[in-house]
């Protein structure tokens, strides 16, 4: 069994503040992916402590420097490591990490923390620019799996799937985040047999700000930090598990 936590830290240090240090005690998660990080290597790991294994992507390019920033901290041994996604201009941009795992039986399993641009309906040359972002995540995921790899990807889409992922969704038909073409690339996500794990999920779990349920709306779907006795699920859309064995 693997316990798996995911969060938008908004900042390590700022993390550490409001309080994720006595969380991570009670939660106890085996594997924690975060997004936002918005520090160097050296201040993450002494922010998480000595007991993780730590795979950064450190934001090191001008427009992402100080607010992006994704990592995956493990009780286990990453094995490797990897920070590269679709066309050159995204590397570097701290959007992005991979790490390699051994599960108990054996298997391997590739953990990816990702952090998807906001987007500007308003400002096109931003919002073709998360659409080629997207593009590359499909194209990566199909990668990762081929091999028959356990892969699960969790993190801050800013996208919204459905009406139940969003409360004032018919304020936001237009904005980023929710706009027809976003939502399309989730549907050509899961029509490629990928799983959101908390949509398809029976399983309630825990969130630091609300308790949130497969299907159901009226709900937030957006909570923060999320753990579950198997894997960390967020209902969907800010943020996203997706698995597929």
């Amino acid at each position: 069994m693997l316990k798996v936590a995911t969060a938008n830290v908004n900042g390590i240090r700022a993390a550490v503040r409001r309080g994720i240090g006595p969380w991570l005690t009670e939660c106890d998660p085996d594997l924690l992916l975060m997004q936002e990080v918005r520090a160097t290597d050296e201040v993450l790991r002494e922010q998480l402590g000595d007991d993780w294994y730590v795979a950064h992507a450190e934001p090191v390019i001008d427009g992402h420097k100080g607010r992006a920033g994704v990592a995956v901290a493990s009780r286990r041994p990453i094995k490797a490591e990897r920070s590269e996604v679709g066309p050159d201009r995204f590397t570097g941009c701290g959007r992005w990490v991979e790490a390699d795992l051994v599960l108990d039986d054996g298997s391997a399993l590739t953990a990816v923390s990702v952090y998807v641009h906001t987007g500007e309906a308003e400002t096109p040359p931003r919002q073709e620019e998360k659409y080629a972002f997207l593009d590359a995540i499909t194209a990566r995921l199909t990668e990762l799996r081929a091999d028959g790899r356990h892969v699960l990807m969790c993190g801050d889409l800013n996208i919204a799937h459905r009406e139940v992922d969003l409360k004032a969704w018919k304020a936001n038909r237009k904005k980023s985040g929710f706009l027809p073409g976003e939502r399309a690339w989730m549907d050509r996500l899961f029509a490629a047999d990928w799983v959101d794990v908390g949509r398809r999920s029976t399983i309630a779990f825990h969130t630091v700000r609300a308790r949130s349920y497969p299907s159901s709306p009226g709900r937030s779907t957006w909570p923060e930090i999320v753990s579950s006795s198997r894997v960390v699920i967020t209902g969907s859309s800010l943020s996203l598990s997706s698995s597929r064995p």
